[in-house]
């Protein structure tokens, strides 16, 4: 086989594919995603809705109300998503996902985007076949008890029974922090999220490990929340990432600045109520950001005005945390702004 110049380059890629498949080799899902890129953005725009996966059923994040209708921080990040893309934070399809298939409902096409606290991780970033857009919650790994059990700290968990759910990074920072320890402990494995709280609720398990966020969130569902304590130790980084397909470059573009729209808005006061009155504001990035001149829209493929259409439907990053998760005790800690102590930052609209 020749040697690949640059002008050669799609004809060299497509005569490497064709030698590996005459070989009889599979591609992983990352090889496949970058031999044959995605196309995420006119699928969407053909079918006229976002189909998006979520968690089965989490309080604060991802949960059908009484209604049916999907309420939660993630679920909101799926109506900004189609807000930037048809003007209607409505225009989307929820699709529940479990831990263990969740990343396979993206590779397959079943679902557009994930919003659903999923790690980013180097090894979900380079082998699954998906990048990550965003990270939008930055969270970390805690333990959650009976508060009868007057325990202080995780490490009085010694010979514990502790519900964990597989196929998370959950469960190999557990056996990590305990083996670093020295902590002796029995897993409870269980898959669905629902089954696995009930197991801990139930007295199967001494002690429930998942990111914080998560524990207060089945925390703030038990009748009575005051007889579960979160103990004190954060073991691990949790950053919690939006995900798409690799190699769909336009559609990763439109999640990620999504996210740092909300994030924007926030910073320079821009809310649900205030949008129309803020194309006024004087200031360059707030005309930038609202499409009053710079032409951001357009290099996204979205309109001029699609940030406008975002915040009208679910408000800046601020409006949407606390319609979703301080109800249920999260506080922001560092998902603070940058100017207020925390992590999230946008770059500029320019």
């Amino acid at each position: 086989m020749q040697p690949c110049g640059l002008s050669l380059a799609r004809a060299c890629v497509q005569t490497l594919g064709a030698a590996v498949l005459g070989l009889g080799l599979t591609l992983t899902p990352s090889a496949r995603a970058q031999q044959t890129p995605a196309n995420t953005l006119d699928a969407v725009k053909a079918r006229g809705q976002l189909v998006c996966g979520v968690n089965t059923g989490l309080a604060g994040f991802a949960q059908p109300d009484s209604q049916g209708v999907w309420r939660g921080f993630d679920a909101e990040y799926c109506r900004a998503i189609a807000a930037a893309l048809f003007g209607d934070g409505n225009k989307v399809r929820f699709v529940p996902t479990t831990a263990q298939v969740r990343f396979t409902a993206l590779q397959s096409g079943e679902v557009d985007v994930l919003s659903r606290n999923t790690t980013w991780t180097l090894s979900r970033d380079t082998s699954l076949g998906l990048d990550f857009a965003a990270t939008n919650f930055y969270d970390g790994q805690g333990f959650m008890v009976k508060t009868s059990l007057g325990l202080k700290s995780a490490k009085e968990l010694e010979g514990a029974t502790i519900c964990v759910q597989p196929g998370t990074t959950t469960e190999q920072n557990l056996s990590d922090w305990a083996r670093a320890n020295k902590v002796r402990f029995t897993p409870v494995v269980i898959e669905r999220l629902e089954e696995l709280t009930s197991a801990y609720v139930s007295g199967r398990c001494d002690a429930y490990t998942t990111d914080v966020s998560g524990l207060a969130a089945v925390r703030s569902a038990q009748p009575k929340p005051e007889d579960h304590s979160i103990l004190p130790e954060v073991i691990s980084k949790e950053p919690l990432a939006l995900g798409v397909r690799q190699g769909d470059a336009r559609f990763a573009d439109i999640v990620r600045w999504t996210h740092f729209l909300l994030l924007s808005a926030e910073e320079f006061g821009i809310t649900q109520a205030n949008v129309d009155k803020m194309g006024n504001d004087p200031r360059p990035e707030v005309q930038r950001i609202l499409g009053k001149n710079g032409g951001l829209g357009p290099m996204l493929g979205l309109s001029e005005d699609w940030a406008v259409k975002v915040i009208k439907a679910v408000g800046n990053y601020a409006e949407l945390f606390d319609r979703t998760l301080t109800p249920i005790g999260i506080k922001r800690g560092p998902n603070a702004l940058w100017n207020n102590g925390g992590l999230q930052f946008s770059p500029p609209f320019r």
